[in-house]
């Protein structure tokens, strides 16, 4: 019989701030690793990246390259390091300029991240969704169409009807549709449903491979509403959205929060428009959705975030129930 060791695959796709919580957990796991990470963000210091030399965005892969180093922790703080003084470098991420650095010297934007990948000891493989720079696009429910990622917000009077890239004929790489193919356990993370999630899985290779894969596929939903993308959204509606912009019936199961969350705790994301994703169990189970559910808050720091231990168990022990069945 089969069981869960170091030769067992987990492939986690997403990006934003939810991905490397996830993956500080899953990089404790004695499994093989392998990240698939978009590159359609153009705010902040990497916003200023993209529009002067055209790369792909190195901003949340910078994030999982710090998740997922094994190094000093001064090491990781300086990769992380931003620039405060008004010189000309203000804003900027030290690791986003190593990225592109290495990206000049290795040639391209891929071999660059395995470089620094290597440099930082990374535990299993980071891959960008694609090799080259792309643009987020969101069209409205009133025909208005919003370029860039950073744009991107829906109010009162209008909601996201769809998103997409350009080029349109955008490739993943190859090796990510073998990496989906060939896991043990895929699993889509938490982070901003259309700027962060879907712009990996709405590429018809990877969608496709998603619906092909033999292996599970878990989404872990996010526990807060964000405003301006998910206003009002229930869990079942986070599912809703991936399966209108990819297949149905691609996600198996998803893990959800079913624990109220101290008052206190809430009070300053209700001033944001931030509420609890309602836990819709039978409007999932209608979906074809498998539920896990727990109490996967982390509020330790007065903020509402995963807890990345408790989610990596839960997926850990979903894996092995999976290969030992």
């Amino acid at each position: 019989m089969k069981t869960v060791n170091k030769e067992n695959k987990i492939v986690v796709l997403g990006g934003g701030t939810g991905m490397p919580v996830l993956l500080r957990g899953l990089k404790k796991l004695p499994v093989q690793l392998s990240t698939i990470v978009t590159v359609a963000d153009d705010g902040g210091s990497t916003g200023m990246i993209r529009k002067k030399l055209g790369t792909p965005a190195p901003g949340d892969i910078r994030n999982v390259i710090a998740a997922l180093s094994n190094v000093d922790a001064d090491l990781e703080k300086l990769f992380q390091y931003r620039f405060q003084i008004d010189n000309g470098l203000s804003g900027h991420a030290l690791g986003n300029m190593v990225l592109v650095a290495m990206s000049s010297i290795t040639g391209d934007f891929y071999s660059a991240i395995k470089k620094v990948s290597e440099m930082f000891r990374v535990k299993g493989n980071i891959y960008p969704v694609v090799n080259e720079s792309v643009t987020l696009h969101a069209e409205m429910d009133d025909g208005t169409i919003i370029s860039g990622e950073s744009n991107i917000k829906f109010d009162k009077n209008r909601k996201i009807k769809r998103i997409f890239l350009t080029p349109y004929e955008v490739q993943p790489l190859p090796i990510i549709i073998q990496e989906i193919l060939e896991a043990d356990l895929v699993v889509i993370s938490p982070g901003s449903l259309y700027t962060s999630i879907l712009p990996n899985i709405i590429i018809p290779e990877i969608a496709n491979a998603l619906a092909e894969t033999t292996s599970e596929v878990i989404y872990v939903c996010n526990i807060m509403t964000q405003s301006g993308e998910t206003d009002y959204y229930k869990a079942s509606d986070h599912v809703k959205a991936i399966y209108n912009h990819t297949h149905d019936n691609i996600i198996d199961s998803i893990i959800v929060h079913n624990e109220q969350i101290k008052e206190e705790i809430l009070k300053n994301y209700k001033l944001e428009n931030a509420f609890p994703v309602e836990y819709d169990k039978e409007n999932l189970l209608q979906l074809g959705v498998q539920t896990i559910e727990d109490n996967i808050v982390d509020i330790s720091k007065n903020v509402i975030r995963h807890n990345t231990n408790k989610i990596a168990n839960l997926l850990f022990d979903r894996l092995n129930k999976k290969i030992n069945f």
